[in-house]
């Protein structure tokens, strides 16, 4: 049996240290279309930006 897949970022590639549970937690998962996707704190925190962007005036 081998080990699990180290997950990765998907927008930069960056692989999630196993060594670190504080910087482990801070790692974002998400479901597309049935397939787990995550995203490093960095992209996350640019992903965010992005929706909160697209947002409409109304819902500030």
């Amino acid at each position: 049996m081998s080990a699990p897949e180290q997950p990765a970022c998907t927008r930069c590639g960056r692989r999630r240290p196993d060594d670190d549970p504080a910087t482990a937690l801070a790692w974002v998962s998400t479901r597309e279309r049935g397939a787990l996707r995550w995203l490093c704190p960095d992209c996350a925190r640019q992903h965010v930006r992005d929706i909160e962007g697209k947002l409409p005036d109304e819902y500030w």
